[in-house]
């Protein structure tokens, strides 16, 4: 059985869930989807929409349960879930319009699910999905929604991670190099929020290449490149590498915001970086983070380090300001970044662990309440 062939619900069941996992496919349309509703003991499930020609079933199971743990960590009366949809993001805009579309009129009545955006999707498709469903989050301006892309909410929850993280380190946040795998909706944000504080950039990387120069990348002009379409190699004046050249890049901050474990046993060794700060959802796999703690490296778990996207997405939801939305996000990233890495240094525990413990129990707390441990149809809130 290969990784992209749908796989039964019970070969990854535990006492969390997955409550519930729908296929979708209509070949008269071209659509093929995946939605895991993992567990909604603390309310109904908030998780993006994420849409790439290589994406499985098994890969959304694990982004379902990291939003649980994300949204329990983060303090939030939402569950976990994921949707995963087949096809190109790049593909013609009416082409992925009717895509979209389909996808969430398929699954408009499973009201356990709040869809938000992800990689390869958009406020703009959250709009699509609004007008199909009624539920979605990250909708545009135009609809009362706090863009979380537009205004950077991950990357700026990043930030914040950061300087908490520094406590634990032996180098500050001013002159600190920063590389960043995976120059996008999220890598982008992060590096204009830590160079604003100081940081500096010297290595960006998209699916085309890597660009380096130790002096420092300009990264407003990096970000205007990106919205005007190009890659980052189209930057002047830096070296050019290969893109997974940007893994052997010397910095004190290295950001993984692309893809699921692009750093692993095989290639852990050649990361030359303090701290990691994992943008990307399960960038890392487990022994590779392993490996980084034998090495003194300390490494911010993704679903702690990346919460400033969903923290932003439930206020929306709730019909709160994109003020509320910021300050709400840099007090809980905070919070939650320091308990984890002071349960990890007294405990003796990878960050992660600590983290995956202080979620956990969350969850599990919320599931003594429910006559259905994993099910909940109330609406979330904070």
């Amino acid at each position: 059985m290969t990784a992209d062939q749908p796989r039964d619900v019970f070969d990854f069941a535990d006492a969390l869930g997955p409550f519930k996992t729908i296929h979708v496919h209509e070949p008269s349309v071209g659509l093929r989807g995946v939605l895991v509703v993992d567990n909604v003991a603390r309310g109904p499930s908030i998780g993006g929409v994420r849409m790439a020609p290589d994406v499985s079933t098994a890969e959304c199971f694990r982004l379902a349960r990291a939003m649980t743990l994300k949204n329990a960590a983060a303090g939030l009366r939402h569950g976990g879930g994921k949707a995963v949809l087949y096809g190109d993001p790049k593909m013609p805009k009416a082409d992925k319009e009717r895509l979209v579309r389909a996808f969430a009129s398929a699954l408009r009545n499973t009201e356990e699910y709040i869809f938000g955006p992800d990689m390869g999707t958009n406020e703009e498709c959250m709009a699509w999905v609004h007008d199909e469903t009624g539920r979605a989050v990250g909708l545009p301006r135009a609809l009362g929604g706090i863009p979380l892309d537009e205004i950077g909410a991950t990357g700026f929850g990043m930030s914040h991670a950061t300087e908490v993280a520094l406590e634990y380190c032996d180098f500050e946040l001013r002159g600190a190099r920063v590389a960043v795998q995976g120059f996008g909706a999220v890598g982008m944000h992060a590096a204009r929020f830590l160079a604003e504080k100081g940081a500096v950039l010297v290595a960006a990387a998209d699916s085309r290449g890597t660009v380096h120069d130790d002096r420092g990348l300009d990264v407003a002009k990096l970000i205007e490149l990106k919205d005007n379409g190009a890659p980052v190699e189209q930057y002047e004046g830096a070296q050019r590498l290969e893109r997974d050249e940007i893994i052997d890049v010397e910095c004190e901050i290295w950001i993984p915001a692309a893809r699921p474990d692009v750093i692993r046993e095989d290639n852990v060794g050649r990361l030359r970086t303090k701290l990691v700060v994992q943008g990307a959802n399960i960038p890392i796999t487990e022994p590779a983070e392993q490996v980084l703690a034998e090495r003194g490296v300390l490494n911010l778990p993704d679903f702690i380090a990346n919460s400033g996207g969903v923290i932003c997405a439930a206020v929306e939801y709730q019909g709160s300001s994109e003020a509320a939305a910021l300050k709400t996000i840099a007090r809980r990233v905070r919070r939650n970044i320091g308990l984890v890495l002071e349960k990890s240094k007294s405990e003796g525990k990878l960050p992660r662990q600590a983290a995956v413990d202080l979620a956990r129990a969350r969850v599990e707390e919320a599931m003594g309440f429910r006559r259905f441990s994993t099910f909940s149809t109330a609406p979330g809130f904070l």
